[in-house]
């Protein structure tokens, strides 16, 4: 029969909280209970009567707890087959009681090495006794019911109050299921941890990310999609409907963009696409914006905004004549977010600060490919002028802004910008001469004048058009990563137009 009554129960957790009300229920149908150490106590606390483990094996914890439920009483308690004649005889014959419960709640390895704990310390949250007891108890889930988290408790409560204290095939097998991918997630985060500075880190790939969170659908609408993460370690949101797929693209850009921005001056950026179609910085967070809505209006419409700086009443009123679908901010004043939650489904992120990974992932062809983050930002110390004439400290300044945004902006591209305000840029042409052309064409479109205005590339020119071009044009400073054979004809192609360039020698391509 499928459905299976629980008599005997094994609880053996870390944390604690929650499980009051599971333990209520189990006491109210009889149910046996075996445990050890702080939960045994745990339970005795709450009113229930316990067998501890080691009477159950008749021999004690070891090693400072490091062995206590890895006996075969145990694991033969769980692991017996109920429908198999010959495990219910040994198991009769060794004197092993059947266990139809498994909580477990493991040790909280992935928090701890979160929290920058030494190693030692990290390598005792490594559970052994309980990882094994979950493999076990989800292997055996024809007979057996394991339950994996914290998060499970209520549910389970609530799911042995309606079967009276029993369960289904395949609500243990739902339960086995969670528990794989309990198990699985807490491997991957012990290999990465012990992988790191081995020969073994570049031989597989490990990826685990968790809790799932269904979208409305994908890139498309007919197209599923779901995002494996904790988005409420980075964002709490503070208004607005469910972040799409594409909403998240975009903020993953806006977000990886602004971090550039660490200098305290008031910034922001507003992005379409993962491309930043205005950015600005400014004494204050109401002139940045100002700013960088100037650079392309007409494109900011329905975009994704982030600012550095909490939102205040006066850039709230401002933001909120324009409709866009998400604004990204480390916080948001008193005053402010009334006028912002005026429209219903306008998305308000209140940021929290979090490390990024090191590593970038994508799925290509059959497989995935992984590289560094890049996390390389030239400042005026990598500039290597060589030209004639060098940018002056305001085109300096001008260039290190430039460059912070063309790193961020799809290939080919040329932004034009001066110090502190995008002007314009030309995104994800097929050649860099169309970046610039479209670059120039945005930019006098909207009404600015590029006479002394600086020019940034995120690859070499092949050849000295971009320069002539962009001096026709009144550009008076030019950064590029230089490596290109024909160097020298951009060089002297500056020199004739009385152009400062200079050069990184850091290629900063976005695909």
């Amino acid at each position: 029969m499928s459905s299976r009554p629980i008599r005997a129960a094994l609880l053996s957790v870390y944390h604690k909280d929650r499980l009051a009300p599971l333990v209520q229920v189990l006491r109210q149908h009889g149910v046996t209970l075996y445990s050890t150490g702080g939960t045994q106590k745990f339970l005795e606390d709450e009113g229930a009567e316990v067998t501890a483990v080691e009477d159950l094996t008749g021999f004690p914890e070891v090693f400072g707890g490091r062995v206590k439920t890895l006996h075969p009483k145990v694991f033969g308690g769980i692991l017996h087959r109920r429908h198999d004649v010959g495990d219910l005889a040994e198991a009769e014959h060794h004197a092993i009681p059947p266990i139809d419960l498994v909580v477990v709640d493991l040790y909280p390895f992935e928090e701890t090495v979160a929290s920058g704990a030494e190693e030692q310390d990290v390598i005792e949250k490594i559970d052994i006794g309980g990882i094994s007891l979950l493999r076990a108890a989800a292997k055996n889930f024809r007979d057996v019911l394991v339950v994996s988290s914290r998060d499970q408790y209520a549910a389970v409560t609530e799911l042995l109050t309606a079967k009276n204290g029993a369960t289904d095939l395949e609500d243990r097998r739902h339960y086995a299921a969670a528990a794989f991918a309990t198990t699985s997630h807490y491997d991957t985060e012990i290999f990465q941890y012990m992988s790191q500075g081995t020969a073994v880190a570049g031989t597989a790939l490990r990826l685990s990310a968790q809790p799932a969170t269904p979208l409305r659908y994908g890139e498309n609408p007919h197209q599923a999609g779901t995002f494996y993460g904790d988005l409420s370690a980075l964002f709490d949101q503070l208004h607005g409907k469910q972040l799409s797929y594409n909403n998240l693209v975009d903020v993953d850009a806006a977000v990886a963009l602004m971090a550039e921005f660490t200098d305290g001056e008031p910034a922001c950026a507003i992005l379409k696409h993962t491309n930043a179609c205005g950015v600005a910085q400014a004494a204050t967070l109401h002139e940045a914006y100002v700013n960088a809505l100037s650079c392309d209006p007409t494109s900011a419409f329905g975009g994704v905004i982030i600012v550095n700086k909490e939102v205040d009443a006066a850039t709230a009123a401002e933001l909120n004549q324009l409709f866009f679908e998400v604004l990204i901010a480390p916080g948001f004043a008193a005053e402010a977010l009334p006028v912002l939650q005026s429209k219903k489904n306008r998305i308000l992120l209140r940021q929290k600060p979090v490390e990024f990974p090191r590593k970038q992932v994508k799925t290509l062809l059959n497989g995935i490919i992984e590289q560094d983050a890049d996390r390389q930002t030239e400042t005026a110390a990598d500039f290597r002028t060589v030209t004639q004439s060098a940018p002056t400290n305001e085109e300096t300044a001008a260039l290190v802004f430039a460059g912070k945004i063309c790193k961020h902006t799809k290939s080919n591209t040329i932004v034009l910008a001066r110090a502190g305000q995008l002007l314009a840029s030309g995104v994800g042409q097929t050649s860099r001469v169309d970046a610039l052309r479209q670059a120039i064409e945005k930019a006098r479109a909207f009404g600015f004048d590029l006479h002394g205005a600086v020019m940034a590339s995120d690859a070499f020119f092949p050849f000295p058009d971009c320069v002539e071009i962009a001096g026709a044009a009144g550009i008076r400073a030019v950064v590029q990563p230089g490596g290109s054979i024909k160097d020298a004809d951009s060089i002297k192609a500056a020199d004739e137009l009385g152009m400062a360039m200079v050069l990184t020698g850091v290629r900063h391509f976005k695909h």
